[in-house]
């Protein structure tokens, strides 16, 4: 039995849909609430603010960021380092893919960026937290001694997720089509490079 999609889904479904085709400065409620075939009233009932519906429909996305950025300190000592780097990687990469349209106009509006930073705050949220996330995990894998002790858990969430999020941004700006071998050859390249800088030497035959 198919389960009925509920008002607060559509409407996040709505938004990401409309955000992402207009970014966020540019989408307006009303036409959120078109989309999801719902009164403007309603969608205040949900959500009190286009800033927070943007948050909300961020952590809708189907690429699961959010949940694995709170499920790393479950695998440390269980999922080899590679295996789960490569799973944030991938998860960044569908993740910033939505993110970056949806968000970059942020910055054309200095209000609107003001008002999504306090949000930010209210919630103890922000982009930061997923490096934080990373960060934490890579030094308990350090004191397990399945990351190298004179790696920088810090340095290497920035190198990770920043590269993850240049290579998003820079396909979105020259308008290149997602080709899933580029994706591939990006994300292998950068995991090995990675791995080289973390993981500690085989010990000798």
């Amino acid at each position: 039995m198919v389960r009925a999609v509920g008002t607060r889904e559509r409407i996040l479904a709505a938004a990401r849909a409309v955000m992402l085709k207009k970014g966020l400065v540019r989408a307006t409620t009303k036409e959120i609430a078109r989309a999801a075939d719902v009164s403007e009233g309603t969608l205040y009932n949900h959500f009190a603010s286009k800033e927070q519906l943007f948050l909300a429909a961020l952590r809708f996305q189907p690429s699961g960021f959010f949940s694995l950025m709170g499920e790393l300190p479950q695998r440390a000592g269980v999922t080899s380092v590679s295996a789960t780097l490569a799973e944030v990687a991938w998860s960044a990469l569908a993740f910033y893919g939505d993110a970056i349209p949806m968000g970059a106009s942020f910055f054309a509006d200095p209000e609107l960026l003001a008002r999504q930073r306090e949000l930010l705050r209210e919630h103890g949220a922000g982009p930061q937290r997923a490096n934080e996330a990373v960060a934490a995990y890579l030094r308990d894998e350090q004191k397990r001694g399945r990351v190298r002790a004179e790696a920088d858990p810090d340095a290497v969430a920035y190198m990770l997720l920043g590269a993850v999020y240049q290579y998003v941004y820079w396909r979105e700006f020259l308008g290149s089509a997602n080709k899933p071998e580029a994706d591939e050859s990006f994300i292998s390249g950068l995991l090995e490079s990675i791995d080289r800088i973390l993981l500690p030497d085989p010990p000798p035959a």
